[in-house]
């Protein structure tokens, strides 16, 4: 395809994605018609339901932003465990470092 026949990129918050997917699974709406509302592609508005679904039975996306305020909440506790994990491992090194200096010193 030629890149002069090509829809400029469109950027969607969660939110705006959260909306078009209610509207198809909760109000019925069919994918072409949030193409049309949305000016979103095919693939996109397929994802953003699909997206949606997993979410309501309670799986967390992996490497993407979740859309419902559930998932979103549990990205972000995911991710303050990683830094708090990784933090940890960080702290130990570092007292590992500090006692073996002490003993040397003593």
């Amino acid at each position: 395809m030629n890149q002069t026949n090509r829809k400029p990129r469109q950027t969607y918050t969660a939110e705006q994605k959260l909306e078009y997917a209610k509207l198809m699974v909760e109000e019925g709406y069919s994918n072409r018609q949030i193409e049309e509302i949305s000016g979103a592609g095919t693939t996109a508005v397929i994802r953003w339901k699909k997206q949606y679904l997993q979410e309501l039975k309670g799986e967390t996306p992996q490497g993407k932003h979740a859309l419902t305020a559930e998932q979103q909440r549990i990205q972000e506790l995911e991710k303050q465990l990683w830094q708090a994990k990784r933090d940890n491992e960080i702290l130990k090194k570092a007292a590992a470092f500090f006692a073996m200096d002490n003993w040397s010193q003593s």
